[in-house]
């Protein structure tokens, strides 16, 4: 342990770049470093060339590293290159043969002997892991790099405890042990059910492992309680993600509009999700697409747009009467922030039980634009509803006073009632106006990068002055 106050933080992480959890863990890693803390990250796919980013290798096998090598130098060239980071993936199964007969038997690939290499060297002060799936990360490592130095593990969803799915969709095996599983195809997808013999491996790895736990919702703090991670768990906290206030900030709507070709009285709304297209996507495309169409019709004497972020547009793609823009994924928040600013109101969709704390909301509250989310994972945690119409089911999910409130809730996979919620909140300037300065007002208390980093360092501190560390 450091005896100054300068501390040093390894993150571990999927990518440098990529998803929300790869940007959390960026944020943080890039903040610590800028307050003078000795801040590190090793990740398994490296698309930056930061010195203080090191790529966990896949040592032993040279021709996994020259393929590797090469693929690495391309997603640092083409950051936005999709096809790479699958290309490594392949090439670490096809190169080892245990790790090819673990695929087709159904096991969770944890054969990347690059991990041991986190425990070379002099030992930081505190260990923090981010997502461990994405088929970079050695999980039976755990009980060693744990007892070398404390470590923390902000979850992201809920892979640690289940027999290999993110989300669970409403599925409850994971509370006693899996198998039968009947979500083979979502992410990590498996090409056999080996989900009963996974979640028994995990369970007897964590056995050995001591973790500090932090979520970003309460929701999935909670799972830990009933899953085969609790015996691991020393603590767990609640930490909201927190963003960048300089960039997501409240806006001239009619400013950004001007140069987007957008008439100052249309109606505009905005929805934003990586690969939200891809049919394993945790996102709910289908009825964000849908209530934005019926919302169109209902405002007939209105123009309508719509900014689609994150994935490629579909020519084959009809919104009936709206004027739909398809937007790339962007990994640079300034380039994100102008669509949210100049909309109405941000709409995000997601699968039942498929959401712990998404970016994205926390960014359009910044923003000063009231949310119309599905009611699902810990997306309640984030937006204070209230209900604009006589509806008795959207009524139950949102019942905070209009003076206060930033959003409002809707049942999953509901299309009709959140295009009621967009027609009612395009209808009511009042609204508009009265829940985004609440939105912004909260955005700005709650939810910045600075209290987030602020928590963690007090938390490192915490933990670090405790006679066990």
């Amino acid at each position: 342990m450091s005896t100054a106050t300068r501390l040093d933080v390894l993150q571990v992480s999927t990518g440098d770049r990529g998803g929300g959890a790869e940007r959390v863990a960026w944020n943080l890693f890039a903040a610590l470093r800028a307050r003078g803390h000795r801040s590190a990250m090793a990740v398994g796919f490296r698309r930056n060339d930061d010195a203080d980013v090191r790529l966990i290798s896949s040592r032993g096998n040279p021709w996994v590293r020259a393929w590797g090598g090469a693929i690495a130098s391309g997603l640092r060239r083409y950051p936005e290159a999709r096809a790479a980071a699958a290309a490594v993936r392949a090439a670490r199964m096809l190169a080892s043969p245990g790790a090819l007969l673990d695929a087709l038997r159904g096991a969770e690939n944890f054969r990347h002997p690059g991990t041991r290499e986190l425990a070379a060297g002099s030992a930081p002060d505190i260990l923090h892991l981010h997502n461990l799936h994405g088929g970079y990360f050695d999980l039976r490592e755990l009980p060693r790099l744990t007892r070398r130095q404390p470590t923390v593990a902000t979850l992201h969803d809920a892979w640690m405890w289940t027999g290999h799915c993110s989300y669970t969709l409403g599925c409850d095996r994971w509370r006693h042990g899996c198998g039968h599983c009947p979500h083979l195809d979502t992410y990590p997808s498996l090409l056999r059910d080996g989900t009963a013999a996974n979640w028994e491996r995990k369970q007897a790895l964590y056995r050995d492992t001591r973790l500090h736990l932090a979520a970003p919702s309460r929701w999935l703090l909670d799972q830990v309680d009933h899953s085969m991670l609790a015996p691991a768990m020393i603590e767990g906290r609640v930490i909201r993600n927190g963003i960048d206030l300089e960039v997501f900030q409240p806006a001239s709507r009619n400013a950004l509009r001007g140069p987007l070709g957008i008439d100052p009285d249309a109606v505009v709304v905005t929805f934003a999700a990586n690969r939200y297209r891809n049919r394993r996507s945790w996102k709910d495309w289908p009825t964000v697409r849908e209530a934005v169409r019926l919302a169109g019709e209902a405002l007939s004497e209105r123009t309508v747009h719509l900014f689609a972020i994150g994935d490629d547009a579909d020519p084959t793609e009809s919104l009936g009467r709206v004027r739909a823009h398809f937007i790339p994924h962007t990994d640079a928040p300034d380039e994100l922030a102008p669509y949210m600013q100049a909309a109405d109101v941000v709409v995000h969709a997601a699968r039942p039980e498929a959401e712990n704390g998404s970016l994205v909301v926390l960014e359009a509250l910044a923003c000063g634009k009231p949310v119309i989310a599905t009611a699902v994972g810990g997306v309640p945690e984030h937006i204070r509803g209230t209900s604009l119409g006589d509806d008795p089911t959207v009524a139950k999910l949102n019942p905070t006073d209009f003076a206060q409130a930033d959003g409002t809730l809707v049942p999953p996979a509901d299309p009709r009632r959140m295009a009621d919620a967009i027609v009612a909140l395009a209808t009511r300037p009042d609204a508009l106006e009265v829940m985004g300065r609440n939105a912004a007002r909260r955005a700005a208390a709650e939810y910045g990068l600075e209290g987030q980093v602020k928590a963690y360092v007090d938390w490192y501190r915490e933990i670090l002055s405790r006679p066990h560390a």
